[in-house]
């Protein structure tokens, strides 16, 4: 191997079926609105925590993709056996941009007179819950946001035009984090500018892995290393 990717962009060949498709991105729905609002809604509930309210929404929503996309992650697993070092040197390689990216926009955002709401509600979760929101962030939450994201919209978009998948997948998966913040104080919308790089990471890695789980697993990395970092950072400052 030398670095250069096996499949060409105009190669990728990662699709759901329709039926998959569907599913998939007909859930988001489910997850930010009518999955939160039944759990709240019920008496057995109201004694949970944020971090038990936020497992049990990402676990039901790892299970439904296991039922209903099962089949599409057993098929685009082949591509990463076939050729595991250029699936990590792809992850390895867009974490190394996702940073870059970073250090420039947190630079701008520490400018903001309010925090990344949905980092702090991370950090919150973590330092009561650790281990719940470990489980939620890095492991469930990359299956479920890959499959809606990239493998339903990016995949269903990419084979009729490649600029709108990109844009419609980092834009979705942007608003997806920062809307229910920003409807209550405007100033969150900026947060946006945030996610749009490591979104547009995401749809790169599964691009050039021609495989979901390529962007499955350099997600996990992010959270992983994110989560880590955030919680030892609110430790010792």
């Amino acid at each position: 191997m030398n670095g250069e990717k096996p499949n060409p962009a105009g190669a990728f060949t990662s699709r759901m079926t329709r039926g998959e498709t569907a599913a998939a991105v007909c859930y988001l729905a489910v997850h930010l609105w009518l999955l939160p609002k039944l759990l709240f809604a019920l008496p057995q509930t109201a004694s949970l925590s944020d971090a038990d309210i936020n497992l049990i929404c990402y676990a039901v929503g790892f299970l439904y993709m296991l039922v209903f996309a099962g089949r599409f992650l057993r098929r685009d697993f082949d591509p990463v056996c076939d050729d595991p070092f250029y699936t990590f040197l792809q992850i390895v390689i867009c974490y190394g941009m996702m940073i870059a990216f970073n250090l420039i926009l947190n630079t701008l955002l520490t400018l903001l007179p309010v925090e990344n709401p949905n980092s702090a509600a991370v950090i919150e979760m973590a330092g009561q819950e650790f281990g719940k929101t470990a489980a939620m962030a890095v492991f469930l939450a990359p299956l479920l946001e890959e499959l809606i994201f990239r493998a339903g919209i990016f995949g269903f978009l990419r084979p009729y035009s490649r600029t709108l998948a990109y844009l419609t997948s980092m834009l979705l998966f942007a608003l997806y984090h920062v809307w229910g913040y920003a409807l209550s104080d405007p100033i969150y919308w900026l947060y946006l500018l945030q996610y749009l790089p490591v979104s547009w990471l995401l749809c790169r890695c599964y691009e050039r892995c021609n495989s979901i789980w390529g962007s499955i697993f350099l997600h996990m990395t992010i959270n992983g290393i994110s989560l880590y970092s955030l919680s030892f950072v609110s430790e010792y400052l």
